[in-house]
Protein backbone atom coordinates (compact mmCIF):
# COMPACT_ATOMS: atom_id res chain seq x y z
CA UNK A 1 0.00 0.00 0.00
CA UNK A 2 1.04 3.61 -0.48
CA UNK A 3 1.16 4.34 3.20
CA UNK A 4 3.86 1.71 3.61
CA UNK A 5 6.19 3.68 1.37
CA UNK A 6 9.59 3.93 3.05
CA UNK A 7 9.58 7.69 2.36
CA UNK A 8 6.55 8.26 4.60
CA UNK A 9 8.67 9.96 7.28
CA UNK A 10 10.00 12.52 4.81
CA UNK A 11 6.48 13.29 3.58
CA UNK A 12 5.00 13.44 7.08
CA UNK A 13 7.69 15.69 8.55
CA UNK A 14 7.51 18.02 5.53
CA UNK A 15 3.81 18.53 6.28
CA UNK A 16 4.50 18.60 10.02
CA UNK A 17 7.01 21.46 9.74
CA UNK A 18 4.60 23.49 7.61
CA UNK A 19 1.78 22.93 10.08
CA UNK A 20 4.04 24.05 12.94
CA UNK A 21 4.51 27.44 11.25
CA UNK A 22 0.79 27.70 10.55
CA UNK A 23 -0.30 26.74 14.07
CA UNK A 24 2.05 29.13 15.86
CA UNK A 25 0.88 31.96 13.61
CA UNK A 26 -2.76 31.04 14.19
CA UNK A 27 -2.23 30.80 17.95
CA UNK A 28 -0.59 34.24 18.05
CA UNK A 29 -3.33 35.74 15.86
CA UNK A 30 -6.16 34.18 17.88
CA UNK A 31 -4.64 35.49 21.12
CA UNK A 32 -4.19 38.97 19.64
CA UNK A 33 -7.79 39.10 18.41
CA UNK A 34 -9.28 37.94 21.72
CA UNK A 35 -7.02 40.26 23.71
CA UNK A 36 -8.02 43.22 21.50
CA UNK A 37 -11.71 42.42 22.10
CA UNK A 38 -11.02 42.18 25.84
CA UNK A 39 -9.24 45.54 26.06
CA UNK A 40 -11.54 47.28 23.57
CA UNK A 41 -14.87 46.24 25.10
CA UNK A 42 -14.24 44.78 28.57
CA UNK A 43 -17.40 42.78 27.93
CA UNK A 44 -17.86 39.15 28.96
CA UNK A 45 -20.75 38.92 26.49
CA UNK A 46 -18.51 39.99 23.61
CA UNK A 47 -15.99 37.28 24.51
CA UNK A 48 -18.78 34.72 24.91
CA UNK A 49 -20.10 35.54 21.44
CA UNK A 50 -16.57 35.26 20.06
CA UNK A 51 -16.30 31.76 21.57
CA UNK A 52 -19.67 30.73 20.15
CA UNK A 53 -18.65 32.05 16.72
CA UNK A 54 -15.53 29.87 16.90
CA UNK A 55 -17.60 26.77 17.83
CA UNK A 56 -20.42 27.20 15.30
CA UNK A 57 -18.69 26.07 12.08
CA UNK A 58 -17.51 22.78 13.55
CA UNK A 59 -20.88 22.10 15.16
CA UNK A 60 -23.06 23.03 12.17
CA UNK A 61 -20.87 22.74 9.06
CA UNK A 62 -18.59 19.96 10.33
CA UNK A 63 -20.57 16.93 9.08
CA UNK A 64 -20.98 18.48 5.61
CA UNK A 65 -17.27 19.35 5.56
CA UNK A 66 -16.48 15.73 6.35
CA UNK A 67 -18.47 14.50 3.35
CA UNK A 68 -16.66 17.02 1.14
CA UNK A 69 -13.28 15.84 2.47
CA UNK A 70 -14.12 12.23 1.58
CA UNK A 71 -15.34 13.18 -1.91
CA UNK A 72 -12.44 15.41 -2.95
CA UNK A 73 -8.66 15.70 -2.78
CA UNK A 74 -7.56 16.02 0.83
CA UNK A 75 -4.38 17.76 -0.30
CA UNK A 76 -6.35 20.42 -2.19
CA UNK A 77 -8.69 20.96 0.77
CA UNK A 78 -5.78 21.45 3.18
CA UNK A 79 -4.14 24.00 0.87
CA UNK A 80 -7.42 25.86 0.30
CA UNK A 81 -8.16 25.94 4.03
CA UNK A 82 -4.72 27.40 4.83
CA UNK A 83 -5.11 30.05 2.14
CA UNK A 84 -8.62 30.91 3.40
CA UNK A 85 -7.21 31.59 6.87
CA UNK A 86 -4.41 33.68 5.34
CA UNK A 87 -6.94 35.73 3.35
CA UNK A 88 -9.08 36.35 6.45
CA UNK A 89 -6.03 37.51 8.39
CA UNK A 90 -5.09 39.78 5.49
CA UNK A 91 -8.51 41.44 5.57
CA UNK A 92 -8.29 41.99 9.32
CA UNK A 93 -4.76 43.39 9.04
CA UNK A 94 -5.93 45.84 6.37
CA UNK A 95 -8.87 46.93 8.53
CA UNK A 96 -6.47 47.76 11.40
CA UNK A 97 -4.14 49.66 9.07
CA UNK A 98 -6.98 51.90 7.84
CA UNK A 99 -8.61 52.29 11.25
CA UNK A 100 -10.11 50.17 14.02
CA UNK A 101 -12.49 47.48 12.68
CA UNK A 102 -16.10 47.07 13.76
CA UNK A 103 -16.79 44.24 16.22
CA UNK A 104 -19.01 42.48 13.66
CA UNK A 105 -16.07 42.33 11.24
CA UNK A 106 -13.89 40.71 13.91
CA UNK A 107 -16.65 38.14 14.50
CA UNK A 108 -16.80 37.49 10.77
CA UNK A 109 -13.03 36.96 10.59
CA UNK A 110 -13.18 34.54 13.53
CA UNK A 111 -16.02 32.69 11.79
CA UNK A 112 -14.09 32.41 8.50
CA UNK A 113 -10.97 31.20 10.32
CA UNK A 114 -13.09 28.58 12.07
CA UNK A 115 -14.48 27.43 8.71
CA UNK A 116 -10.92 26.92 7.49
CA UNK A 117 -10.17 24.78 10.54
CA UNK A 118 -13.47 22.94 10.05
CA UNK A 119 -12.24 21.66 6.67
CA UNK A 120 -8.50 21.46 7.39
CA UNK A 121 -8.67 19.34 10.56
CA UNK A 122 -10.64 16.34 9.16
CA UNK A 123 -8.66 16.50 5.89
CA UNK A 124 -5.37 16.37 7.81
CA UNK A 125 -6.54 13.56 10.11
CA UNK A 126 -8.00 11.59 7.20
CA UNK A 127 -4.79 11.98 5.17
CA UNK A 128 -2.52 10.50 7.85
CA UNK A 129 -3.54 6.82 7.39
CA UNK A 130 -2.81 7.17 3.66
CA UNK A 131 0.74 8.30 4.44
CA UNK A 132 1.70 6.55 7.68
CA UNK A 133 1.91 2.81 8.45
CA UNK A 134 -0.82 1.70 10.85
CA UNK A 135 1.71 0.70 13.51
CA UNK A 136 3.04 4.28 13.60
CA UNK A 137 -0.29 6.16 13.78
CA UNK A 138 -0.27 6.71 17.56
CA UNK A 139 3.33 7.98 17.44
CA UNK A 140 2.41 10.33 14.61
CA UNK A 141 -0.63 11.56 16.55
CA UNK A 142 1.75 12.22 19.45
CA UNK A 143 4.04 14.29 17.22
CA UNK A 144 1.06 16.21 15.87
CA UNK A 145 -0.09 16.92 19.42
CA UNK A 146 3.46 18.02 20.26
CA UNK A 147 3.12 20.83 17.71
CA UNK A 148 -0.23 21.82 19.18
CA UNK A 149 1.23 21.87 22.70
CA UNK A 150 4.28 23.94 21.75
CA UNK A 151 2.22 26.45 19.79
CA UNK A 152 -0.27 26.71 22.68
CA UNK A 153 2.67 27.79 24.86
CA UNK A 154 4.54 29.94 22.33
CA UNK A 155 1.65 31.51 20.36
CA UNK A 156 0.35 33.88 23.08
CA UNK A 157 3.91 34.90 23.97
CA UNK A 158 4.70 35.67 20.32
CA UNK A 159 1.40 37.52 19.91
CA UNK A 160 2.07 39.65 22.99
CA UNK A 161 5.61 40.49 21.85
CA UNK A 162 4.48 41.52 18.37
CA UNK A 163 1.56 43.58 19.67
CA UNK A 164 3.84 45.35 22.14
CA UNK A 165 6.69 46.02 19.70
CA UNK A 166 4.59 46.69 16.61
CA UNK A 167 0.82 46.30 16.25
CA UNK A 168 -1.91 43.77 15.48
CA UNK A 169 -1.24 43.89 11.70
CA UNK A 170 2.24 42.53 12.46
CA UNK A 171 0.65 39.55 14.25
CA UNK A 172 -1.67 38.98 11.30
CA UNK A 173 1.35 39.12 8.96
CA UNK A 174 3.01 36.28 10.91
CA UNK A 175 -0.23 34.29 10.63
CA UNK A 176 -0.37 34.86 6.87
CA UNK A 177 3.27 33.80 6.43
CA UNK A 178 2.69 30.66 8.51
CA UNK A 179 -0.42 29.70 6.52
CA UNK A 180 1.38 30.20 3.20
CA UNK A 181 4.34 28.08 4.36
CA UNK A 182 1.90 25.33 5.41
CA UNK A 183 0.18 25.46 2.02
CA UNK A 184 3.52 25.28 0.19
CA UNK A 185 4.74 22.26 2.19
CA UNK A 186 1.49 20.39 1.48
CA UNK A 187 1.75 21.32 -2.20
CA UNK A 188 5.31 19.95 -2.29
CA UNK A 189 4.33 16.38 -1.33
CA UNK A 190 2.08 13.70 -2.75
CA UNK A 191 -0.95 12.72 -0.64
CA UNK A 192 -2.87 9.74 -2.04
CA UNK A 193 -6.64 9.59 -1.76
CA UNK A 194 -8.62 6.38 -1.11
CA UNK A 195 -10.97 4.84 -3.61
CA UNK A 196 -14.40 6.48 -3.56
CA UNK A 197 -16.73 3.57 -2.90
CA UNK A 198 -19.89 5.67 -2.51
CA UNK A 199 -19.51 8.21 -5.31
CA UNK A 200 -22.66 9.89 -6.57
CA UNK A 201 -24.68 9.55 -3.34
CA UNK A 202 -26.66 12.46 -1.93
CA UNK A 203 -24.70 14.40 0.68
CA UNK A 204 -27.19 13.44 3.43
CA UNK A 205 -26.81 9.76 2.53
CA UNK A 206 -23.05 10.14 2.83
CA UNK A 207 -23.49 11.75 6.26
CA UNK A 208 -25.82 8.94 7.39
CA UNK A 209 -23.29 6.40 6.10
CA UNK A 210 -20.67 8.04 8.33
CA UNK A 211 -23.01 7.84 11.34
CA UNK A 212 -23.69 4.16 10.58
CA UNK A 213 -19.94 3.46 10.46
CA UNK A 214 -19.63 4.89 13.98
CA UNK A 215 -22.65 2.87 15.19
CA UNK A 216 -21.31 -0.37 13.70
CA UNK A 217 -17.80 0.11 15.13
CA UNK A 218 -18.45 -1.26 18.63
CA UNK A 219 -15.02 -0.42 20.14
CA UNK A 220 -15.24 3.14 18.79
CA UNK A 221 -18.78 3.48 20.09
CA UNK A 222 -17.66 2.29 23.52
CA UNK A 223 -14.74 4.75 23.53
CA UNK A 224 -16.98 7.61 22.43
CA UNK A 225 -19.41 7.25 25.37
CA UNK A 226 -16.87 8.26 28.08
CA UNK A 227 -15.31 10.77 25.66
CA UNK A 228 -18.63 12.60 25.22
CA UNK A 229 -19.20 12.72 28.99
CA UNK A 230 -15.61 13.91 29.43
CA UNK A 231 -15.99 16.73 26.89
CA UNK A 232 -19.39 17.74 28.29
CA UNK A 233 -18.04 18.05 31.85
CA UNK A 234 -14.35 18.92 31.44
CA UNK A 235 -14.32 21.73 28.87
CA UNK A 236 -16.60 23.97 30.98
CA UNK A 237 -14.36 23.28 34.00
CA UNK A 238 -11.33 24.14 31.88
CA UNK A 239 -12.84 27.59 31.31
CA UNK A 240 -13.10 28.04 35.10
CA UNK A 241 -9.40 27.49 35.89
CA UNK A 242 -8.70 31.27 36.09
CA UNK A 243 -11.60 31.65 38.56
CA UNK A 244 -10.25 28.76 40.62
CA UNK A 245 -6.91 30.57 40.86
CA UNK A 246 -8.32 34.03 41.64
CA UNK A 247 -11.29 33.16 43.87
CA UNK A 248 -10.30 29.98 45.69
CA UNK A 249 -6.51 30.39 45.87
CA UNK A 250 -6.63 34.23 45.98
CA UNK A 251 -4.03 34.40 43.20
CA UNK A 252 -3.32 36.99 40.52
CA UNK A 253 -2.52 37.02 36.81
CA UNK A 254 0.99 35.73 37.51
CA UNK A 255 -0.41 32.69 39.33
CA UNK A 256 -2.88 32.04 36.49
CA UNK A 257 -0.05 32.18 33.93
CA UNK A 258 1.91 29.59 35.94
CA UNK A 259 -1.08 27.24 35.83
CA UNK A 260 -1.45 27.68 32.04
CA UNK A 261 2.25 27.14 31.43
CA UNK A 262 2.50 24.03 33.64
CA UNK A 263 -0.61 22.50 32.07
CA UNK A 264 0.80 23.11 28.57
CA UNK A 265 4.11 21.64 29.75
CA UNK A 266 2.25 18.47 30.75
CA UNK A 267 0.75 18.30 27.27
CA UNK A 268 4.22 18.73 25.80
CA UNK A 269 5.71 15.95 27.95
CA UNK A 270 2.96 13.46 27.10
CA UNK A 271 3.28 14.34 23.39
CA UNK A 272 6.97 13.46 23.52
CA UNK A 273 6.25 10.24 25.42
CA UNK A 274 3.61 9.13 22.91
CA UNK A 275 5.79 10.19 19.97
CA UNK A 276 8.49 7.78 21.20
CA UNK A 277 6.46 5.04 22.92
CA UNK A 278 3.43 4.85 20.66
CA UNK A 279 0.93 4.17 23.46
CA UNK A 280 -0.71 1.03 24.82
CA UNK A 281 -2.08 -1.57 22.41
CA UNK A 282 -5.45 -1.57 24.19
CA UNK A 283 -6.52 1.96 23.28
CA UNK A 284 -10.08 1.82 24.74
CA UNK A 285 -8.57 0.84 28.09
CA UNK A 286 -5.93 3.59 27.82
CA UNK A 287 -8.51 6.29 27.03
CA UNK A 288 -10.93 5.26 29.79
CA UNK A 289 -8.16 4.87 32.37
CA UNK A 290 -6.73 8.29 31.56
CA UNK A 291 -10.18 9.89 31.82
CA UNK A 292 -10.57 8.31 35.26
CA UNK A 293 -7.17 9.60 36.40
CA UNK A 294 -7.93 13.14 35.22
CA UNK A 295 -11.24 12.99 37.09
CA UNK A 296 -9.44 12.08 40.33
CA UNK A 297 -7.00 14.97 39.83
CA UNK A 298 -9.88 17.43 39.36
CA UNK A 299 -11.72 16.12 42.41
CA UNK A 300 -8.59 16.45 44.57
CA UNK A 301 -8.15 20.01 43.27
CA UNK A 302 -11.64 20.81 44.50
CA UNK A 303 -10.85 19.88 48.11
CA UNK A 304 -7.50 21.69 48.37
CA UNK A 305 -7.35 24.49 50.97
CA UNK A 306 -6.64 28.09 50.05
CA UNK A 307 -2.94 27.50 50.80
CA UNK A 308 -2.83 24.51 48.44
CA UNK A 309 -1.90 26.42 45.29
CA UNK A 310 1.54 24.70 44.86
CA UNK A 311 -0.20 21.31 44.96
CA UNK A 312 -2.78 22.58 42.45
CA UNK A 313 0.03 23.56 40.07
CA UNK A 314 1.48 20.04 40.26
CA UNK A 315 -1.95 18.50 39.67
CA UNK A 316 -2.43 20.75 36.63
CA UNK A 317 0.82 19.46 35.14
CA UNK A 318 -0.36 15.85 35.59
CA UNK A 319 -3.74 16.82 34.09
CA UNK A 320 -1.89 18.09 31.03
CA UNK A 321 -0.14 14.73 30.71
CA UNK A 322 -3.47 12.90 31.09
CA UNK A 323 -5.12 15.08 28.44
CA UNK A 324 -2.98 13.76 25.60
CA UNK A 325 -3.25 10.20 26.90
CA UNK A 326 -6.97 10.61 26.20
CA UNK A 327 -7.09 12.45 22.88
CA UNK A 328 -4.11 10.93 21.05
CA UNK A 329 -5.05 7.21 21.34
CA UNK A 330 -8.67 8.09 20.57
CA UNK A 331 -7.63 9.81 17.35
CA UNK A 332 -5.25 7.04 16.27
CA UNK A 333 -7.88 4.36 17.04
CA UNK A 334 -10.30 6.08 14.65
CA UNK A 335 -7.60 6.21 11.97
CA UNK A 336 -6.84 2.50 12.47
CA UNK A 337 -10.40 1.14 12.48
CA UNK A 338 -12.40 3.38 10.11
CA UNK A 339 -12.14 2.83 6.32
CA UNK A 340 -9.94 5.54 4.77
CA UNK A 341 -12.69 6.63 2.38
CA UNK A 342 -14.94 7.51 5.36
CA UNK A 343 -12.43 9.10 7.74
CA UNK A 344 -13.31 12.68 6.84
CA UNK A 345 -16.98 12.14 7.68
CA UNK A 346 -16.30 10.25 10.89
CA UNK A 347 -13.85 12.83 12.25
CA UNK A 348 -16.18 15.69 11.31
CA UNK A 349 -19.28 14.03 12.82
CA UNK A 350 -17.52 13.24 16.09
CA UNK A 351 -16.06 16.75 16.17
CA UNK A 352 -19.52 18.21 15.59
CA UNK A 353 -21.01 16.15 18.43
CA UNK A 354 -18.34 17.37 20.84
CA UNK A 355 -18.67 20.97 19.64
CA UNK A 356 -22.40 20.88 20.43
CA UNK A 357 -21.68 19.38 23.87
CA UNK A 358 -19.30 22.19 24.83
CA UNK A 359 -21.70 25.21 24.87
CA UNK A 360 -24.40 23.10 26.54
CA UNK A 361 -21.93 22.19 29.27
CA UNK A 362 -20.91 25.85 29.63
CA UNK A 363 -24.53 26.99 30.06
CA UNK A 364 -24.95 24.44 32.88
CA UNK A 365 -21.56 24.82 34.58
CA UNK A 366 -21.46 28.63 34.72
CA UNK A 367 -24.58 29.23 36.86
CA UNK A 368 -23.98 26.16 39.05
CA UNK A 369 -20.39 27.17 39.78
CA UNK A 370 -21.60 30.61 40.87
CA UNK A 371 -24.21 29.08 43.20
CA UNK A 372 -22.15 26.32 44.87
CA UNK A 373 -18.65 27.76 44.41
CA UNK A 374 -15.93 27.05 41.87
CA UNK A 375 -13.98 24.64 44.12
CA UNK A 376 -17.10 22.56 44.78
CA UNK A 377 -17.78 22.45 41.05
CA UNK A 378 -14.24 21.15 40.48
CA UNK A 379 -14.96 18.38 43.00
CA UNK A 380 -18.32 17.45 41.41
CA UNK A 381 -16.91 17.60 37.87
CA UNK A 382 -13.96 15.43 38.89
CA UNK A 383 -16.27 12.79 40.34
CA UNK A 384 -18.44 12.83 37.19
CA UNK A 385 -15.38 12.47 34.94
CA UNK A 386 -14.04 9.65 37.13
CA UNK A 387 -17.43 7.94 36.79
CA UNK A 388 -17.22 8.35 32.99
CA UNK A 389 -13.78 6.72 32.98
CA UNK A 390 -15.03 3.92 35.25
CA UNK A 391 -17.96 3.25 32.90
CA UNK A 392 -15.53 3.20 29.97
CA UNK A 393 -13.29 0.69 31.77
CA UNK A 394 -16.25 -1.63 32.41
CA UNK A 395 -17.40 -1.40 28.78
CA UNK A 396 -13.82 -1.88 27.51
CA UNK A 397 -13.52 -5.21 29.34
CA UNK A 398 -16.32 -6.59 27.19
CA UNK A 399 -14.36 -6.05 23.96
Amino acid sequence: MKKENQNWKKVFFTIWIGQAFSLIGSSAAQFAIIWWLTVQTGSAMVLAIASIVAFLPQAVIGPFAGVYVDRHSRKTIMIAADLLVASASGVLAASFIFGEPQIWLVYLILFIRAIGSCFHSPAMQAAMPMLVPESELTKVAGWNQLVVSVTAMAGPVLGTMLMTAFSIPAVMAVDIIGAVIAALTVAAVSIPNPEKSEAGQHILKDMLAGINIIKENKPLRIMTIPMMIFVFVYLPVNALFPLMVSIHFKGGAWHASIVEFVFASGLLISSLILGIWGGAKNKPLMVSGSIGILGILLAVSGVLPEQGFPVFVILCGIMGVSGNLISVPYTSFIQETVPPEALGRVFAILGSMMSFATPIGLFIAGPLAEVIGVAQWFLISGLLIFLAGFIGLILSRKL
